[in-house]
């Protein structure tokens, strides 16, 4: 059973960035900068850059990002363990996307814990 991370400092500095690790040509692929704004008790905003030149997860935002996403921490949790579905979590208003609405959805493998 996969370990999903308990909170979401261990989900940005260790589940992402194991993930693209794992495949980083797929990583690459993607070609974009996501920025997520968290809401919460662990809120904090993180970039996930995806490109050629520059896979890995940094705090603070960024001028780059093609996608914002903003969340709950706990929601955001849900999602990666699979607790609660993505596109679920966007109907109901959990979860918010501005910028390119595609990226947004390219983005769960990279995302869910393994």
């Amino acid at each position: 059973m996969p370990e999903f991370p308990k909170t979401v400092k261990e989900l940005f500095e260790k589940t992402i960035p194991d993930n693209i690790n794992k495949d980083i040509e797929k990583a690459k692929s993607l070609n974009a900068v996501y920025q997520f704004d968290i809401t919460g008790a662990e809120a904090g905003t993180w970039v996930v850059s995806l490109t050629p030149t520059k896979q890995g997860v940094s705090s603070g935002p960024s001028p780059d990002a093609k996608c914002t996403i903003t969340v709950s921490d706990k929601d955001i949790l849900d999602i990666v363990s699979g607790k609660l579905n993505p596109q679920m979590a966007f109907m109901s208003g959990k979860l918010k996307i501005k910028g390119d609405m595609g990226l947004a959805l390219k983005l769960q493998n990279v995302l869910k814990a393994s």
